[in-house]
């Protein structure tokens, strides 16, 4: 049995203020369930004070996790976090290839897979994230770019690295525009992604968690969260708000 994951992607928001109350309202409200995992993801700039407020006693059960990095692990790189320095700081999980990475900052399938192989060398789960935009939906391809994205990163770092990771579709078109897949299409796309990774090691298909990720809320995580093949969201403007993102946690217990 996969264990549910709702992982609360802050993107640039939040101040010292917000994060607080964030995690102490997330974790208040979130104690007393049992079958969900919980992360949250800050602004960089907030990881130490998030990783301090998630070690505490009333909020020990939150996981914490990462936007970005970058895949050298040091180096002259102005600006740059590496994975080293997020483990440092009792990072758990981080999100490679979002679309906003790929899309506004021009990332290669390639960089997303280098990524994807630094987080896990330094003992971090990445949340690999693939999605395709409202043209190639329109056009019919969706599972086409979804498997080839996916490929990139197997091709170099082998099925098995799967084993300790997170996949997360997030169709692009639904990304803060209000719209959500239909949980058909969703879970369609999430049995596409599972039988074909089944079609290379069975074990690594039946237990790796495929989050949904495109405009979940409270009013549509039950049944999104229903599918099969839905482990879990990755929930972006929802997560800022308390009551919104416990009642989607709430919905994958």
């Amino acid at each position: 049995m996969r264990r549910k994951l709702v992982v609360g992607n802050w993107k640039m928001h939040g101040s010292r203020t917000q994060v607080r109350q964030l995690i102490e309202g997330v974790a208040a409200g979130s104690v007393d369930l049992k079958k969900v995992e919980i992360a949250v993801a800050p602004t960089l700039l907030h990881i130490a004070l998030a990783a301090e407020l998630c070690a505490s006693e009333d909020a020990g059960h939150l996981k914490l996790a990462a936007q970005n990095l970058v895949a050298e692990p040091a180096g002259a790189f102005t600006g740059e976090v590496s994975a080293p320095m997020l483990a440092e700081y009792g990072v758990n999980y981080v999100i490679v290839g979002h679309c906003e990475r790929r899309g506004i900052f021009a990332e290669t399938d390639q960089v997303v897979a280098a990524k994807f192989k630094a987080t896990q060398a330094s003992g971090l789960i990445p949340i690999l994230c693939i999605g395709e935009s409202l043209a190639q939906r329109e056009a019919g391809t969706s599972a086409e770019v979804v498997l080839e994205q996916l490929n990139a990163v197997t091709d170099a770092v082998g099925i098995e690295s799967l084993q300790s990771a997170v996949l997360a579709y997030e169709p692009i078109w639904a990304i803060g525009t209000g719209k959500t897949a239909s949980k058909e299409q969703a879970q369609e796309i999430h049995r596409v992604l599972r039988e074909h990774i089944a079609k290379s090691n069975t074990a690594v298909a039946q237990s790796i968690r495929i989050l949904y990720g495109g405009s979940v809320n409270a009013a549509n995580a039950t049944e999104l969260f229903s599918q099969v093949d839905i482990d879990g969201g990755l929930v972006g403007g929802a997560s800022l708000k308390v009551e919104e993102f416990v009642s989607i946690c709430k919905s994958a217990d």
